[in-house]
C-alpha cells in the first residue's frame, strides 16, 4: 500500500529500482533455461541460442513487476482489487465499477484488433479477461439472489454427471452428425488426468490428513504396475484378478517403509521418502531378470468387459460381436476411461468414509499436533502406518491401471518428477480438500496439454513454442502463486469430519496456512 506524502516521481524511482532488480534476476535465472538449447547434430550436441524468447521472458518479468509496483504494491486502491471483489459479497465502489468497465471496453477492443491485424495473441488476453469478469458478475448475481443454495453440492454433482456422461454423449453425438471430432485426443486425455486425480486423492491420505510429507509417492505407483505386469505376463492372470493383488503389494510397501519412519518428521522424513522412491526406481532399472531393466516389460494385456476382449477379432467371442457392434477402437477406451472413473470415485469415497472414522480424525489429530495426540492415548504407529498403507493402495491400484493402459512399463515413466507433480497438485488443490486436488489436478495436466498447440501462444513466443516443454517451469510459477495469493490452496476452507449438531465450513482464515 502507498504511504503518505510519497510523490508519484518517489513511487516511479522505486518501482524502476525494484523491476530492473527482478529483471536482472530473471536474466540470471532464465539464461541457460530459455537462452540456450541442445541440438543433435551429426557432430554432436550444440547449443542453439534463443535469444528473443529469453528477451520476452525477462520483459515479462521487468514489466510485470513495474506494473505491480505501480498499480497495485504502492496505490491506496490497487487496480486488482475490483477484480478480487468479483469473487466476494463485498459491495462494488464507483472506482471498482470504472475499472471493471475499463477493462471490459479494453478486452473488447483488443478482440476488434487483433481480428484487423490478425494477432491470436491478443485475442487470446483479451478472451481470457472478459471470461474472467464473466465469471465473476455470473458469481456475483448467483450469490445475491440464490444465496442459500448450495453451490458445492451442486458443482461437485454436475463434475460427476459430466465425467459420466461425456465419453457416451461425445460419442454418440460423432457417430450421428460426423463433427469430425478428436473424440481419441479427448479420451486419451481425459483418462491421462482422471489419473492423475487419483494420484492426488491417494497422496492426499498421506500428506493432507496425515500430515506426512511423502516425496516417493512414485514408488508405489510403480510397485502397483509393475506387480499387474509381471503377474499378466508370467503367469497369464487378468486385470481384474491382478488389480487387488497390485493394490495389496503397494500397501505391503507403504507399510516396509513406515517403519523406518516412525520418529521422523519434516525435512528428514522427506528425504527418507525421496530415497525410498529413487530405491525402486533404481531396483527395477538393474534388477534385468526381473524387470527386465531399462527395456522394461511389454505386451501387458488389455482389461476385459467381463471377458469379452476389445479386439477386431479373437478365438472367443469379442466385446463387439457379442452385443452385434461394428468395431472400434474407441469402444476400448471409453472402457478404459470408465474404469479409472470408477477407480478415482472409489478412492474419493473410501477417503471421505475414512475421514469419518476414528482412524481419519486419529489422521487429522497427528496432523495438527503429534505429541498432544501421543499424550490423548492415540497409537501414533498404527496411525502412520495405515496412512502410508492406505495411500499406497490407492497408489498401486492407480499404477495397475497405467500398465494395462499403456500396455508398457519401464522404469522411466516413474521418476522422481512424477511424485512432484503428484504433490504440487495436492498443495496446489488444498492439502486435505479432495474437491481442491481434483481442480489442481485438472488445470494443472488437462491445461497443459490444451495450451500445446495454442496459435496465440506461439505467436507471441515463437512458431517452436511448446508449454509441455516448460512444464515444470509453469509448475513452479503456480506453486509462488498460490503460496502468495492463496496459501491454503485453491480450495481453502474445510469442512469439519465430526460435528455435534451443525456442519459449518472452517473460513480460510482459520486454517493454518499449509495445514489442512
Amino acid at each position: 500500500m502507498a504511504e503518505r506524502g510519497i510523490s508519484f516521481s518517489q513511487r516511479l524511482k522505486s518501482a524502476l529500482y525494484d523491476s530492473l532488480l527482478a529483471g536482472i534476476i530473471a536474466f540470471a535465472l532464465f539464461s541457460l533455461l530459455l537462452g540456450l538449447r541442445t541440438q543433435d547434430s551429426v557432430t554432436g550436441l550444440t547449443l542453439e541460442p534463443r535469444p528473443w524468447l529469453l528477451v520476452v521472458a525477462v520483459g515479462i518479468v521487468f514489466f510485470g513487476r513495474l506494473l505491480l509496483n505501480l498499480f497495485v504494491w504502492q496505490v491506496g486502491h490497487p487496480v486488482t482489487a475490483p477484480f478480487a471483489r468479483l469473487f466476494t459479497s463485498e459491495p462494488f465502489d464507483r472506482r471498482d465499477l470504472m475499472v471493471l468497465g475499463g477493462a471490459v471496453f479494453l478486452a473488447a477492443l483488443g478482440l476488434v484488433v487483433a481480428a484487423v491485424l490478425r494477432v491470436p495473441a491478443y485475442a487470446l488476453i483479451a478472451a481470457g479477461l472478459l471470461v474472467f469478469i464473466g465469471i465473476g458478475a455470473l458469481r456475483r448475481a448467483l450469490v445475491r439472489y440464490f444465496p442459500n443454495l448450495p453451490y458445492a453440492q451442486i458443482f461437485v454433482t454436475v463434475g460427476i454427471l459430466f465425467a459420466v456422461f461425456f465419453p457416451l454423449t461425445s460419442y454418440g453425438l460423432e457417430k450421428a452428425f460426423h463433427l469430425g471430432l478428436p473424440l481419441r485426443y479427448w479420451f486419451d486425455l481425459s483418462i491421462l488426468v482422471l489419473t492423475y486425480v487419483m494420484l492426488g486423492w491417494g497422496l492426499n491420505i498421506v500428506v493432507g490428513l496425515a500430515g506426512l510429507l511423502d516425496l516417493g509417492y512414485v514408488a508405489f505407483y510403480a510397485v502397483g504396475a509393475y506387480t499387474f505386469a509381471l503377474l499378466a505376463t508370467h503367469f497369464g492372470w487378468s486385470f481384474w484378478m491382478c488389480l487387488p493383488i497390485a493394490g495389496a503389494a503397494a500397501a505391503l510397501w507403504g507399510v516396509i517403509l513406515g517403519f523406518p519412519v516412525l520418529r521422523l518428521r519434516g525435512d528428514y522424513l522427506a528425504i527418507v521418502t525421496l530415497a525410498f522412491g529413487e530405491i525402486i526406481r533404481i531396483v527395477l532399472l538393474n534388477w534385468t531378470e526381473v524387470t527386465n531393466g531399462p527395456n522394461g516389460i511389454s505386451s501387458i494385456p488389455k482389461p476385459t468387459f467381463f471377458g469379452l476382449p476389445f479386439a477386431p477379432f479373437a478365438d472367443s467371442p469379442t466385446f463387439s460381436s457379442f452385443f452385434g457392434l461394428k468395431y472400434d477402437a474407441l469402444h476400448g477406451i471409453i472402457f478404459l476411461y470408465y474404469v479409472i472413473l470408477a477407480l478415482a470415485l472409489l478412492t474419493n469415497l473410501v477417503t471421505l468414509r475414512l475421514r469419518r472414522l476414528p482412524i481419519g480424525r486419529a489422521w487429522e489429530a497427528m496432523r495438527e499436533d503429534e505429541i498432544a495426540c501421543r499424550s490423548l492415548g492415540i497409537n501414533t504407529t498404527v496411525t502412520k502406518l495405515t496412512a502410508f498403507a492406505t495411500g499406497a493402495l490407492f497408489g498401486g491400484l492407480a499404477g495397475s491401471f497405467f500398465a494395462t493402459r499403456q500396455s508398457f512399463v519401464s522404469p522411466e515413466s516413474f521418476t522422481f518428477i512424477e511424485s512432484a507433480i503428484i504433490l504440487a497438485i495436492v498443495v496446489l488443490g488444498g492439502m486435505g480438500s479432495q474437491l481442491g486436488v481434483a481442480i489442481a489436478a485438472v488445470v494443472m495436466i488437462g491445461g497443459f496439454e490444451a495450451l500445446r498447440h495454442t496459435e496465440g501462444l506461439q505467436s507471441f513466443f515463437g512458431a517452436g513454442f511448446d508449454p509441455a516443454l516448460y512444464r515444470m517451469l509453469l509448475f513452479g510459477i503456480a506453486m509462488v502463486g498460490i503460496m502468495v495469493w492463496r496459501p491454503r490452496g485453491i480450495i481453502a476452507s474445510r469442512s469439519p469430519s465430526i460435528v455435534l449438531h451443525e456442519a459449518r465450513p472452517i473460513p480460510a482464515d482459520l486454517v493454518e496456512e499449509g495445514r489442512a
